[in-house]
């Protein structure tokens, strides 16, 4: 693949000629387990309007996101890469400020496939590398995908193992396609696989966290293992096409949001972000709004208290999984019939 020309490190930013206004309580940077910073809250980019998400990530940019969650599932990384090339080349921020992950999906897991399914994201992207991929779900399919909204449609289970799919991943970071690798929706049964036949410790395992789902038990037992924890649909993806119509759903206006809201002059979505950030994980919230950009990144200027983090426990409990993956069930390596809260 040809390599971009490097940005000298004497290029700056140019507040003349691209504003960028970052947030007064920017979000805390963590170090991973390989030693490499990451950002501790990012934007999601399932379902980003097409046409739309490379003047998303621009404007992401310019108002402090740095960590991007992207897939090849999603169909729009060359979209996003085209705004993230956008502003590095403007001078708003360097490659090395950025904190890109992507994903490697269900088809692409036999392990020979894994190497050309990376190069495959970084072409679309137009990167030279990635920051983090990730293993997208621990169940392998067949077929290739139609449609990002009905993602595991037009494909048929496969009995294959994830810890060969893990030897491709390593072979990515030996090649220096990515800096880092992970996994996403591995229950802690998968994860303790992988670290037990692993070369490269995952850094990040992405999950599902929401107050419906907060996922305690799970994040204990990454970080007991030094495995960093992405919250996905941390708002419970209310877009969902799956939804059905008497569906659980995750209110914004409940009581306890707005009231423990009210006491930091903060919405119950910001409420929610800071709730799913005090579990203990790395947030990604979408939107493709410029004001809610702006909203969801305001987290780190309050803290909530024990007895509020209590209080949304006890108010959300006996809540839904709202990615539940139903289509994959009879896989194999389904994730999700191990309850572990």
């Amino acid at each position: 693949m040809k390599k971009l020309p490097k940005l000298s490190k004497k290029v700056c930013i140019n507040a003349k000629k691209v504003p960028v206004t970052l947030p007064k309580c920017p979000p805390p940077v963590l170090t991973l387990n390989n030693g490499i910073k990451m950002p501790s809250f990012g934007l999601g980019t399932w379902l980003a309007p097409p046409g739309e998400v490379g003047e998303v990530v621009k404007q992401a940019i310019e108002v402090g996101y740095r960590l991007f969650d992207c897939a090849w599932l999603y169909g729009n990384e060359k979209e996003i890469g085209e705004g993230l090339r956008s502003k590095i080349s403007e001078g708003s921020v360097y490659r090395e400020d950025l904190f890109i992950c992507t994903k490697l999906w269900n088809t692409f897991h036999e392990q020979e496939k894994v190497v050309p399914a990376c190069r495959a994201s970084l072409k679309n992207f137009g990167l030279n590398y990635l920051d983090l991929y990730l293993i997208h779900f621990p169940t392998a399919q067949k077929g290739r995908r139609v449609n990002p909204k009905l993602p595991f449609k037009n494909a048929e289970n496969l009995d294959y193992d994830y810890v060969k799919t893990w030897k491709g991943m390593e072979e990515c970071v030996k090649l220096g396609l990515t800096k880092s690798i992970g996994i996403s929706n591995f229950n802690s049964q998968q994860v303790m696989r992988v670290l037990d036949n692993c070369d490269i410790t995952p850094v990040i395992n992405q999950i599902e966290v929401t107050p419906f789902l907060p996922q305690h038990k799970l994040i204990k037992f990454c970080k007991s293992n030094f495995i960093e924890i992405m919250g996905y649909s941390p708002l419970g993806s209310p877009a969902r096409p799956w939804a059905k119509p008497d569906d659980k759903m995750l209110s914004l206006e409940d009581p306890t949001l707005i009231n423990i809201g009210e006491r930091y002059k903060k919405s119950g979505s910001q409420v929610v972000l800071r709730y799913v950030f005090q579990l203990g994980t790395i947030p990604i919230p979408k939107t493709s709004n410029l004001q809610r950009l702006k909203h969801n990144i305001s987290i780190f200027d309050f803290e909530l208290d024990h007895n509020e983090m209590c209080a949304i426990n006890q108010a959300f409990k006996n809540g839904v999984r709202v990615c539940h993956a139903e289509e994959l069930k009879d896989n194999i390596h389904y994730p999700f019939h191990l309850v572990e809260e």
